[in-house]
């Protein structure tokens, strides 16, 4: 029998899910920063997603073997005992091959509760509100983990602690899926990669959902490495400042995200309030670049905060729109759009990598930023308002 209602389940896992995420995610750059310099680090999580992007258009398969929610079992149970790994300090090579494993198989867990969500998503016109609810639910892992981290680390390097604490993380998730029945849908329609982006192409409205993902995805995998290591290792900031600091840097993700969804699910629409966004958070990812030593840190959270709210608008409104126009048995069409994630995982740090061989930070974030509303605004023109 159910205990709960699937919707609540999965947003549960999915708040699990992102706490075990987030926290390796803050100390990601910073710990492959005492192994490599700042311009290699970005090699190590392209290589990750490399590995993922090759893999994905198997798990289509995989899905109609053995079912999403024995997937994201298994996926989860990997990850946690990767993390185990790392927290027992192994050596340089190992550690690093161990991250590129980490960052590999992340995407899919995400991947499998789609679909589940998805299922248990039967009224289009609640979409919106359904799809927030279950970011918001990430949303509150995410502002947490920062002050978690600070205090598992409290002035050291001790980087394993967090390993360890996102190992555990994930017995609940895991707990969860096993003993709460969730509905799964049809299996989904197994077509080749190739014809699914063809036909994702042809279509404008998807085309520009799937674009826009790909904006907010290197936008994604840019900032939570860089930024932590530019005011952590760069700049010296303690993690006693930056764990308050990217606290409340992280607090639209919980307070603009489910009221967008109302919002573009009654009044504005997707569009806007997507354009709005990719302005909002290319501006202050610029402004980042005029951070230094001595900047005071309301003056950086307030900057970092700012550039929140254009992601958080941004994320509801691209993920909203696109789940309004696929179902759970589009698995290849949603795997092309989660596709965007390792890709914005491999693009982003190379560029970073690129730009950071100077070492000039203020030109990194400056282009970067400017990058981000050129191409958030392009793809996001074709983009038509579906309620």
């Amino acid at each position: 029998m159910h205990l709960m209602h699937p919707r609540l389940v999965l947003s549960i896992g999915n708040f699990f899910s992102a706490v075990y995420f987030s926290l390796i995610l803050f100390i990601l750059a910073p710990y492959l920063a005492l192994f490599l310099p700042d311009a290699h680090i970005g090699l190590v999580v392209s290589l990750g997603a490399f590995i993922t992007l090759v893999t994905f258009p198997f798990v289509p398969h995989l899905i109609r073997r053995f079912g999403s929610k024995r997937l994201a079992l298994i996926f989860a149970f990997f990850q946690a005992v990767m993390l185990s790994v790392l927290a027992l300090s192994p050596a340089m090579l190992f550690a690093i091959l161990t991250v590129v494993l980490i960052c590999a198989v992340a995407p899919f867990i995400s991947y499998q509760l789609d679909l589940l969500l998805q299922a248990a998503t039967k009224e289009s016109g609640s979409t919106g509100q359904v799809r927030t609810l279950f970011l918001t639910a990430a949303s509150v892992a995410y502002i947490v983990t920062p002050l978690l981290v600070s205090l598992l680390i409290d002035g050291t390097e001790a980087y394993w602690r967090v390993f360890l604490a996102a190992a555990v993380s994930l017995t609940p998730f895991i707990a969860l899926l096993l003993f709460e029945r969730l509905p799964e849908g049809e299996p989904p329609h197994i077509a080749a990669v190739t014809s699914t982006c063809f036909c994702l192409w042809s279509d404008p409205d998807l085309r520009a959902a799937a674009l826009g993902n790909g904006v907010l995805q290197f936008f994604f995998h840019l900032v939570p490495l860089y930024i932590p290591l530019y005011l952590h290792t760069v700049l010296g900031f303690p993690w006693s400042d930056l764990g308050w600091v990217f606290a409340i840097m992280l607090l639209p993700f919980l307070f603009v995200e489910y009221p967008a969804g109302w919002i573009a699910d009654r009044w504005f629409g997707d569009k806007e309030l997507l354009i709005a966004g990719f302005i909002i958070m290319g501006i202050a990812l610029a402004a980042t670049g005029f951070i230094t030593a001595s900047t005071p840190l309301v003056v950086i959270a307030a900057i970092l905060f700012v550039s929140r709210v254009g992601a958080a608008l941004s994320e509801a409104m691209v993920e909203s729109h696109f789940f309004r126009r696929v179902s759970e048995r589009d698995a290849n069409t949603i795997s092309v759009f989660r596709m965007m994630r390792p890709d914005g995982a491999r693009v982003a740090p190379l560029f970073a990598s690129v730009l950071l061989i100077s070492g000039n930070y203020v030109a990194f974030f400056m282009i970067s930023g400017a990058l981000i509303v050129a191409l958030g605004v392009l793809v996001t023109i074709p983009l038509k308002d579906v309620r």
